[in-house]
């Protein structure tokens, strides 16, 4: 495998339209190659608040920093 094959090439091709006709055709197993089989119905965690707050005061202290420097180059 280098850098313009893929493990699944071999399945469905290289290329757009290279797919076998099993997989045209639902004779063989397909699973989808930009995202596989696993996590199917896996339920997602709990949301961590932490994280999204603290992104969330990153962002608002961005914004201020930003309106800073337009109010100092602006008068």
């Amino acid at each position: 495998m280098n850098e313009t094959t893929h493990a699944i090439d071999g399945a469905l091709g290289a290329h757009p339209g290279d797919i076998s006709h099993g997989a045209i055709d639902g004779d063989g197993d397909h699973v989808d190659a930009a995202h596989g089989d696993h996590a199917q119905g896996a339920p997602l965690g709990p949301v961590d608040w932490a994280a999204w707050g603290a992104g969330l005061l990153g962002i608002a202290a961005g914004l201020v920093v930003a309106a800073c420097l337009f109010l100092s180059t602006a008068l």
